[in-house]
């Protein structure tokens, strides 16, 4: 990967210098080739793990970077790539398999094994053509994940229109997904378990059956409005369909029962099952932007979201981020962000479902809680490219942290660093 990285930054070199005999006198929608580098660093601590049966520790780290490059292939048409890599360390993953590292077994204490970390790689090209004038953009994109225990393909299409002197956008996209699971079970659910630590009433048999299909597909239509509304003010609206069938349930997160008896090895409690959740879901978010500029200090960003989905999950987002203009140069953007739920139908505390149920999950992400993000950014910008990296001109620099609260304990906090570069 870190050999592809190189190779590619060498190609949009080569480009770059490849576009100086250009002598078309037609404006370009990119002038030269520009790489966006991003970094973020992602931690959050919390005692209602998924993989524990909604018990146990939630800690997580995760480290993020990309490289977007920005090819203009002629006057109307870019292709842009986007390649990625992300690493995390999860106590809580550690524990789909707890008894292959520590000594006393338990939800709150992290297992050393393999389960613990984890690598996603993605790709994605996406290739865009503007119109003559201008006024119309046509896209199409692809897109490969790949992980341990999972595997997505997808690809999507979309087309903008701007009207009324550009003052006016409509847009409207969609994107499929089809992914398949490589489930991984906890330990004590796999074909021929047998531990003789194990305590409890009666013998440990919970006469699990695996999943019969391990593929998700998902499918969604987007649309978005966007006005100039006055000098001062813009405003946007959004509205996103989103349908999902398949494996909806993650195989690796336990599920207790009230109605079966209770095993334990040490201090750990083994499953009665994993969460069986149902293989369709539809979604709605739908939203909206209103930008307005106070004066040349300060700028108000509003977003409102309202979200529902048939698994009873209905949802409202709030944020503002109000940047500040220090100088031509730097700005500063405190913001906030509110958010709350409605628990999904098939979601149980610990030991609250029964055996008789068809559907249940104790994943407190569908949980009822509402969370609070805090954050300030800070952003370089010179247009004129003056700081230069090798044969790029820095364009942007961003640097941003927040801090997540949730209702149930859960915590997190996230700083990103992100750079754009401009090709000479």
């Amino acid at each position: 990967m870190k050999n592809f990285f190189l190779l590619l930054c060498l190609l949009v070199t080569m480009y770059g210098f490849s576009q100086a005999g250009d002598t078309s006198y037609k404006k370009r929608v990119l002038e030269t080739a520009e790489v966006d580098l991003l970094f973020s660093y992602y931690g959050q601590d919390g005692q209602n793990a998924a993989v524990t049966g909604g018990e146990g520790t939630e800690k997580l780290t995760d480290a993020t970077s990309s490289i977007v490059v920005n090819l203009p292939m002629n006057a109307d048409d870019v292709l842009t790539v986007d390649i990625g890599i992300s690493a995390y360390t999860s106590a809580s993953s550690s524990n789909v398999n707890p008894l292959d590292g520590n000594d006393n077994v338990s939800p709150y204490i992290e297992s050393s094994g393999a389960s613990r970390s984890d690598v996603l790689t993605y790709f994605k090209p996406t290739y865009q053509h503007t119109s003559n004038d201008r006024n119309s953009i046509m896209g199409a994109n692809l897109y490969v994940s790949t992980e341990y225990d999972y595997f997505s393909f997808g690809f999507g299409a979309s087309f903008t229109q701007l009207f009324n002197e550009r003052n006016t956008e409509v847009s409207i996209s969609g994107q499929v997904y089809l992914d398949k699971w490589n489930s991984q079970y906890p330990i004590e659910l796999r074909s021929g378990f047998f531990d003789e630590r194990v305590t409890g009433t009666g013998t440990y048999d919970p006469g699990f059956i695996a999943f019969s299909d391990e593929t998700r597909n998902s499918y969604s239509f987007s649309f978005s409005f966007a006005q100039i509304l006055s000098k001062r003010l813009q405003g946007a609206l959004f509205m996103d369909l989103v349908s999902q069938n398949g494996l909806l349930s993650t195989p690796h997160q336990r599920v207790y029962f009230g109605d079966a008896n209770d095993f334990f090895i040490d201090d750990f409690q083994l499953a009665d099952d994993v969460e069986r959740l149902p293989d369709s879901r539809f979604k709605v978010p739908i939203g909206g932007r209103l930008n307005y500029y106070l004066n040349d200090l300060f700028v108000l960003r509003s977003y409102y979201r309202y979200y529902y989905d048939d698994w009873g999950v209905a949802s409202h987002t709030a944020s503002l981020e109000v940047p500040v203009r220090l100088n031509d140069t730097f700005t500063v953007y405190p913001s906030y962000r509110y958010y709350t739920q409605t628990a999904a139908d098939y979601f149980y505390a610990k030991e609250d479902a029964l055996s008789t149920l068809p559907f249940y999950t104790s994943d407190y992400d569908l949980s009822e809680y509402n969370a609070h993000q805090y954050g300030i950014g800070i952003r370089y910008k010179d247009i004129f490219t003056k700081a230069k990296i090798l044969t790029f001109g820095l364009k942007t620099l961003d640097l941003r942290f927040s801090i997540y609260d949730r209702s149930d304990g859960l915590n997190a906090s996230i700083i990103t660093l992100g750079t754009t570069l401009v090709g000479n």
